[in-house]
C-alpha cells in the first residue's frame, strides 16, 4: 500500500445466529435491537477510527440488556430515549468511556520523543498513528500495562504505559498554564546540562512540546511531563507562546516545511519526522505551521475546500493536497488512499518510500504517470474554516 489510510467500517452490532426453535435450523435472524443500534451509530459515530461505540443487545423473556461501551455519552442517551419513545423494555448496562477505574486521571501527555501508538494493546498489533512529546491526550481506558487514548485529532489508538503520564484535570490544568517550548529542528537532543558534551537525557523530534523552567546562555532548561529535566538548544527551540504570535501559515511557510523533510524514510503510521506514511507527512506539515488536520488521507479529503476533480492543475496554488485512489463505479465506491502537497510547477511532494517529489507534467524527468492516473480531487485546507481542522493559536489543546 502507498499510505497509511485505515477505512471507515462499521462494526455489525451481534453476530448473525440460527435459531432453531419453531424455525429452520439454516434460518439467520439479526440479534435483538440491531436496526436501533445501527441508526444511532450511523448518525453518531460513522468513523470508528474517531468515535467509539460498540453496543449490543441480548433479550431475557421480555426485556432487552444493553451490552458494551462507548466515549459519546450522546450516543448512549440518544440510543436510550429511541428506545423509550418505541416502548421497549431494556436494562442498561453499558460503560460509558473514560472508564470508572481511571479514578479521574482520564487525561495525560506523552513523555517520549515519538510514540508508537497501535491499533490494539500490544506491540506486535499495527501502528495506527505517532505522537510526540508534549502531545495532550485523552484516556478512555486501560487493559493491562495498555491505554486506549484519543489524540487531538480525535484518533483512537493504544499506547503502552511508558509512553505516557496519565493526568487529572488539576494537574493537566497546570501544565497548560506553564511557559513551555517547542523543538523546531527536525531532530536533535536534550541534555542533563548546559553543554553538548553532557548526558543525553532523550532524542527529541520536531514539534514536541515541554515545559520551560528557565534559560542558561544558549541552553532552554525544560521539564519533561514525567519529571526529567534537559537542556535544549535555543536554536533548535523556540517559545511557544512566541511561536504561536510569529506563526504565518502561507503557501510559502508549508512548501519550506516540506522541503525540510525531503527524503524522510517512508513509515507505516508514522507521523514524525522519524518517518511518515502519507498522510502522516502532510499532516506533519501543516502541524509545523500550527494547524492540526484529521490523521488519514479518507479523513483529510472531507475537510477544507474543494478545488478540483478534472485534473485542471492550473486552479492549484502552493499547500493544496492532492488525493489519489480508486475511482467509484457503479458497483464500487470511491477510496482515497494516498495524498501528497501541492508545491508548483506541477509539481507534488509526498511519501511513497521515501520523501520525495513527483511531477504532473509527461514531460518532465520526475513525472509520476502512476499517481497522475488514480488522481481523484485536490483540497484546500489552509486558512480555511472547518470543524475537522484546528488553529493552534484558537484552540486549548496546548494552553487555555
Amino acid at each position: 500500500m502507498d499510505c497509511k489510510q485505515t477505512c471507515p467500517f462499521f462494526l455489525f452490532i451481534g453476530m448473525l445466529m440460527v435459531s432453531c426453535t419453531g424455525k429452520n435450523k439454516n434460518e439467520i435472524v439479526a440479534m435483538p435491537l440491531q436496526e436501533q443500534i445501527t441508526a444511532i451509530k450511523t448518525q453518531f459515530a460513522p468513523d470508528r477510527r474517531v468515535a467509539l461505540f460498540d453496543i449490543s443487545a441480548t433479550k431475557n423473556n421480555d426485556k432487552y440488556i444493553l451490552n458494551g461501551e462507548s466515549d459519546m455519552a450522546e450516543a448512549v442517551i440518544a440510543l436510550k430515549d429511541r428506545l423509550t419513545l418505541e416502548k421497549i423494555d431494556f436494562v442498561d448496562s453499558i460503560k460509558v468511556l473514560p472508564a470508572s477505574a481511571l479514578y479521574g486521571k482520564s487525561l495525560g501527555l506523552v513523555t517520549i520523543s515519538v510514540a508508537n501508538l497501535r491499533s490494539k494493546p500490544a506491540h506486535s498489533a499495527e501502528l495506527a498513528t505517532q505522537a510526540t512529546l508534549g502531545t495532550p491526550i485523552k484516556i478512555l481506558k486501560n487493559e493491562g500495562d495498555w491505554s486506549l487514548i484519543q489524540t487531538p485529532d480525535k484518533y483512537l489508538s493504544w499506547v503502552d504505559a511508558g509512553g505516557i503520564i496519565p493526568l487529572n484535570v488539576s494537574e493537566m490544568a497546570l501544565w497548560k498554564v506553564a511557559p513551555k517550548v517547542i523543538y523546531t529542528a527536525i531532530y536533535g537532543q536534550s541534555y542533563s546540562q548546559p553543554k553538548l558534551s553532557s548526558q543525553v537525557v532523550s532524542d527529541i523530534v520536531a514539534g514536541a512540546v515541554m515545559e520551560r523552567i528557565g534559560e542558561q546562555k544558549n541552553f532552554f532548561e525544560v521539564k519533561f511531563p514525567d519529571g526529567r529535566h534537559a537542556f535544549l538548544l535555543k536554536s533548535e527551540a523556540k517559545d511557544f507562546d512566541g511561536w504561536l504570535k510569529t506563526l504565518q501559515p502561507s503557501e510559502v511557510a508549508l512548501v519550506e516545511t516540506a522541503k525540510t523533510l525531503m527524503g524522510l524514510p517512508y513509515l507505516w503510521g508514522g507521523t514524525s519526522t522519524k518517518g511518515v506514511d502519507c498522510s502522516g507527512y502532510t499532516k506533519t506539515i501543516f502541524f509545523l505551521n500550527g494547524m492540526v488536520i484529521p490523521r488519514d488521507a479518507s479523513q483529510q479529503v472531507k475537510t477544507g475546500k474543494p478545488i478540483d476533480s478534472t485534473q485542471h492543475f492550473d486552479n492549484l496554488r502552493k499547500g493544496d493536497l492532492l488525493f489519489f485512489g480508486r475511482k467509484a463505479t457503479d458497483s464500487t465506491t470511491e477510496k482515497v488512499v494516498h495524498v501528497g502537497m501541492w508545491i508548483g510547477n506541477n509539481e507534488f511532494i509526498h511519501s511513497s518510500g521515501r520523501v520525495r517529489v513527483g511531477s504532473l507534467d509527461p514531460k518532465a524527468d520526475n513525472f509520476d504517470a502512476y499517481n497522475l492516473g488514480r488522481y481523484l480531487r485536490t483540497k484546500r485546507l489552509l486558512k480555511e474554516a472547518d470543524n475537522g481542522l484546528l488553529d493552534l493559536a484558537k484552540t486549548t489543546i496546548f494552553k487555555d
